[in-house]
């Protein structure tokens, strides 16, 4: 047996080192697993811990620290600092790390709005190397970089980002985003789409999408089609947590239109308009106005090319200040004198007078065909309505009484909807008495405020110009000049042009103004023409953060060539009159020539019945856009329009705008309620947006060899 002092000394020998080992060993074990841990996104920490523990690390460890901070600063917005550090990055990397800066490198370039420089960077990864965690960041970079617009490849990243995510919240955001890119996308799109046969989620998707366009605008049908998806379905995801729009639809209920209240000044220059429009409701109401048919040119050319009498440069949404004559009571609708066609013209004539200065859009109308004329007018089917005669309507004089006493009264008679008021500022009182009642406004406030119980349908230039900016864009033009006149509506059609053209992704939009025909003449007289240039156009949203330097937002400033067109213009939206654009058009081909590319389009103002085949000829590749029912939807519809308008294109609009209101009116509720409500109207297709504000797609036309055909 050994002494005991030898065993202790034996023991004190080896103790250092064994401590030691048990130093070094639970050290790098403990820095290790820390930063794996972290790597693998099991543990998160802000920019400061990473920087400091990549500062107190000398292994291979550092650099893991060293990722991890630069994926804290990226989250912290503070984009310079992570580029200087992901520039200090070493040139040897491990296999994993060499996957996790390539990410970084992609988070970096969304930083930078770099959309294309991020989804080039993905393209260097498989996500099947990736780890877990990465692999989510890896998808939801992809459909960041897609920016919203629905593609086959955006469906794909969302659908498999979804298994990766654990929390209910971003799972429910991960399906409300597939469903948005679905319900984003037009039926011709969606029947476009070829996928796997493997697909088996992304084929439910489709189908869950397909019958939801087949049913959209009938509630029954659509929460019957979506029970029957979900049962052919039990394994989507949107089976077992649906899309939030569709599952509102469980709580639908259709409201009421069997007793209408018609708000509109009967009284003063706006009676006119008002005729027009409750003559067209009435009429849909009735079911006098016929549902759509096939364009017949012949007799959208008769109708286009008879006697117009002078149309009138008012618009609805214009009618804000425009004089009325108080009367001490106001007539119900048996009681009402409508002012007869001459009056009717009259008025108009006189309402365009009254607001010149305030240069209103025109509605001037589409000028087809002539009688001999043998191209069609393609435009969407409008889809009717049924008719109610049985249903009651009383009209309110809002010419006579204040918002409040007549919303009072028709709350006391009992109406179950209310259709107007038309004036602005009447709109803006309605909205201040905070009424209970369903409206569908015919107009809209300065400010949209998103109630309940009030929707807001208008004919606006601004509508036209939202139309033109998604069209001009789907034409695959970059660089848009609007010409514009010197005056309010130029201000406003540019601003409403800018903010569609940013939500599309557009870059800057250039206005040019311009003055009275004299002065135009006097230009195309000089031979001077008119340069493709102009300043950019100041967009009314919010701006999109700029690139960080030094903690500060800046935002990219636009480019010599966006401000100045150097030659970048493709596209010239152009507002004017008949008159001004026979002068516009030639003076842009004389700067420009005639070959020069750039496309030419214009606003249903510079449209005109009774131009002749002169104009026509000069006005050769120039669109335009204009309601259906002109552009020859609905011929009968717009011959019945015109002869109560006595041949008044501008009186045919608000007819075809009263016989759309009946249709709103009539699926309110789903306008409300049904996420992607549309209805195929007659002055244009309708679609609500999320505050129930109507937007309407117009028809596209072009002369072509003296002739007005089809656009598209």
């Amino acid at each position: 047996m050994l002494p005991s002092r030898f065993l202790r000394s034996k023991a004190t020998r080896c103790l250092p080192v064994v401590l030691a080992a048990l130093l070094f060993a639970g050290c790098g074990t403990q820095s290790t697993d820390q930063s794996a841990s972290h790597m693998q996104g099991e543990a998160q920490a802000d920019s400061g811990y990473y920087l400091q523990q990549m500062q107190q690390s000398t292994d291979d460890s550092k650099t893991n620290w060293q990722l991890l901070a630069i994926r804290a600063l990226l989250k912290e917005g503070k984009t310079q600092q992570a580029g200087e550090l992901f520039a200090q990055l070493p040139q040897d990397l491990s296999d994993n790390q060499r996957k996790e800066r390539t990410l970084l490198a992609a988070e970096m370039k969304l930083a930078q709005k770099d959309f294309a420089g991020a989804k080039a960077q993905l393209n260097e990864l498989d996500p099947a190397d990736l780890e877990q965690n990465q692999q989510a960041r890896y998808w939801q970079i992809g459909i960041s970089a897609s920016q919203g617009k629905p593609s086959l490849t955006l469906l794909r990243a969302l659908i498999a980002q979804q298994p990766l995510l654990s929390k209910p919240e971003e799972k429910q955001k991960n399906i409300d985003a597939t469903w948005q890119a679905l319900a984003s996308m037009t039926q011709d799109q969606a029947r476009a789409l070829v996928i796997n046969a493997d697909e088996v989620t992304l084929q439910g998707w489709l189908d869950l999408q397909r019958m939801w366009f087949d049913n959209r605008n009938d509630p029954n049908m659509l929460k019957a089609g979506i029970t029957d998806w979900q049962t052919r379905y039990p394994q989507n995801p949107a089976a077992k947590m649906l899309p939030t729009q569709l599952s509102n639809m469980q709580n639908f209920k259709p409201a009421a239109t069997n007793k209408i209240a018609l708000l509109l000044p009967l009284n003063g220059q706006a009676s006119v308009f008002s005729r027009a429009i409750q003559q067209g409701f009435e009429a849909a109401k009735n079911g006098i106005a016929p549902v759509s048919g096939p364009a017949v040119p012949q007799q959208v050319a008769q109708a286009a090319t008879a006697a117009v009498v002078s149309p009138a440069d008012a618009n609805v949404n214009d009618l804000t200040n425009a004089p009325a004559q108080q009367n001490a009571a106001a007539p119900d609708a048996q009681q009402a004198q409508a002012p007869d066609s001459a009056a009717q013209s009259d008025a108009a004539t006189t309402n365009s007078a009254a607001t010149a200065q305030q240069d209103p859009a025109a509605t001037t109308p589409a000028q087809p065909t002539d009688a001999n004329a043998t191209q069609p007018v393609a435009a969407p089917a409008v889809a009717g309505t049924p008719a109610n005669p049985g249903a009651e309507l009383k009209v309110y004089d809002t010419s006579a009484q204040p918002m409040d006493q007549i919303l009072n009264q028709v709350q006391q008679d009992g109406a179950s909807i209310v259709v107007g008021p038309l004036l602005k500022n009447n709109v803006e009182e309605l909205m201040r008495s905070n009424t209970s009642l369903n409206v569908l406004a015919l107009n809209q406030p300065e400010h949209i405020e998103n109630r309940a119980n009030i929707c807001y349908f208008a004919l606006s230039p601004e509508d036209e110009a939202h139309d033109a900016a998604r069209h001009i864009f789907e034409q695959g033009r970059h660089a848009p000049l609007l010409l514009v006149p010197r005056s309010a509506l130029g201000e406003r059609v540019s601003t409403a042009f800018a903010d569609e053209w940013k939500k599309l992704g557009g870059g800057v939009v250039l206005a040019q103004k311009f003055g009275s025909t004299a002065e135009l003449r006097m230009g195309l007289n000089g031979r001077s023409g008119i340069a493709l240039t102009g300043s950019p156009v100041a967009s009314s949203l919010p701006q999109q953060p700029g690139v960080t330097v030094g903690g500060l937002n800046i935002p990219a400033p636009p480019t010599d060539a966006q401000i100045s067109g150097s030659g970048s213009v493709d596209a010239v939206y152009i507002v004017a009159t008949q008159d001004e654009i026979a002068l516009i058009k030639p003076m842009i081909t004389l700067r420009t020539g005639s070959q020069s590319g750039v496309m030419l389009y214009a606003s249903s103002r510079s449209a005109q019945g009774g131009a002749g085949p002169d104009f026509r000829l000069e006005m050769e590749g120039l669109q335009f856009n204009e309601i259906p029912m002109l552009a020859g939807a609905n011929p009968s519809l717009m011959q019945q329009a015109l002869k109560s308008v006595n041949n008044d294109y501008s009186l045919a609009r608000l007819y075809a705008m009263g016989a759309d209101a009946w249709s709103l009116a009539n699926n309110f509720s789903q306008m409300r309620q049904v996420p992607g409500f549309e209805l195929n109207g007659n002055t244009g297709d309708l679609t609500a947006t999320q505050d129930c504000v109507i937007n309407r797609k117009l028809s596209w036309l072009k002369y072509q060899q003296g002739q007005i055909v089809p656009a598209n």
